[in-house]
């Protein structure tokens, strides 16, 4: 779960992290007061999208006066910013925050993140900052730091005034940087985060290190025990689809192609796109229904892709292990006998009661077009598809 950059502001001040003097706004009327009431003769407008590089596409306004931060705000409520670039989706800016300029003399990156290979977390810092570190990392890569924490004990101070000096920290902040880093990894490890970024980390006019901008993420299945993180989600900044599946305790990531998968377990749901890219098609999802899942929550997940008008094709890839086939069976007849879908739908049944599955599907009289292999559940998907797109014409937007 992604969060705002104030909300990330507010967790680390609680951990001892500076960051500049600001106030949420939601009308340009406000956003006026809020600069009025932080006082001082110049201030920043961002827009709060859940996403980076918003000072490229405008989603960042310097302001000399408080007209001009009326007229930032003005131009940022409902506006839509695209930073990922052409075909990324676009975020509805419904808020913004206004906080004090800051004059700086330096600015750095800092962020912690899990690392997938070594099941470790990794701290990277660079002596640049105010970009991203992906262009960081090709423009100038001998700047990068890495430091892999060990989870039995924590970052230790020792390592923490490694990275500030090897950032080049003078000796007059070093000792507040060592801290910096240490309150980061707190922050880290205690709300289970999966991301914190400092970007830029700076050394400010008064010689004082500031977190400028900042981003977290969390892992999901760890908001149970913060409670006041969860509170912080904004849902009109997440894909409506994997909203709504979040909602009802799916899993489901969003892709820009026209064919709908429903499958059980993430390795055989990355073998199935793979497999469908190979001969030529592109996944409209990804939606996992689990180990062990009832009829209900298969016709559940069916009907979650009921409502996406894009897609041509929908493939129902199981392979029971601790799931059973007759119920995952049970449940597609459920949902299409409740609300037949319009597109062709390919299923394949492999595994714990498989010949049970079939037996049901047989006899729903349902048009369904059943497999036996993978492979040929993708090409019959691909041939349904076809035919649909040759009768209907594209239905990708």
């Amino acid at each position: 779960m992604d969060i705002h950059e104030y909300q990330a502001k507010e967790l680390l001040n609680g951990f001892g992290i500076r960051t500049p003097r600001g106030g949420l706004a939601y009308s340009p009327e406000q956003a006026a007061y809020r600069a009025r009431d932080i006082g001082g003769e110049r201030w920043v407008v961002k827009a709060q999208v859940h996403s980076g590089g918003r000072g490229k596409v405008g989603g960042i306004h310097d302001c000399g006066d408080e007209d001009a931060v009326y007229r930032a705000a003005s131009r940022l409520f409902g506006s839509r910013l695209q930073t990922g670039g052409s075909g990324s989706p676009s975020k509805v800016v419904y808020r913004v925050y206004v906080e004090e300029y800051v004059e700086i003399q330096r600015e750095m990156y800092l962020g912690l993140v899990l690392d997938r290979n070594s099941e470790r977390v990794m701290v990277v810092a660079s002596a640049s900052g105010g970009m991203e570190i992906e262009e960081i990392s090709v423009s100038e890569p001998d700047s990068i730091l890495r430091c892999i924490v060990e989870p039995a004990v924590g970052m230790q101070a020792f390592q923490a005034r490694e990275i500030a000096f090897l950032l080049g920290i003078d000796s007059a902040n070093l000792r507040s940087a060592t801290d910096l880093i240490l309150a980061a990894y707190r922050a880290f490890e205690e709300l289970d985060a999966t991301m914190v970024e400092i970007n830029p980390l700076v050394i400010a006019e008064d010689g004082r290190l500031c977190a400028l901008d900042s981003k977290m993420t969390f892992d999901d299945n760890a908001l149970y025990r913060h409670p006041e993180i969860a509170e912080l989600r904004d849902k009109s900044q997440e894909d409506a689809r994997e909203t709504r599946a979040m909602d009802r305790g799916l899993k489901y990531i969003g892709f820009d192609g026209d064919i709908g998968c429903i499958v059980n377990g993430a390795g055989l749901a990355m073998a199935t796109l793979d497999l469908l890219e190979k001969h030529g098609g592109r996944a409209a999802n990804f939606l996992d229904i689990g180990g062990a899942a009832p009829p209900e929550r298969v016709a559940k997940a069916i009907r979650q892709l009921q409502s996406d008008e894009h897609l041509s094709v929908l493939l129902i890839n199981v392979f029971a292990g601790i799931n059973r086939c007759d119920w995952i069976a049970e449940g597609v007849v459920q949902a299409l006998a409740e609300k037949p879908l319009t597109i062709p739908v390919v299923v394949r049944l492999a595994g714990n009661n498989v010949e049970e599955g079939r037996k049901t599907l047989s006899r729903s009289g349902l048009p369904i077009i059943r497999a036996s292999t993978l492979d040929e559940a993708v090409t019959r998907t691909i041939t349904a598809r076809q035919r649909m797109i040759d009768s209907n014409g594209p239905r990708n937007p």
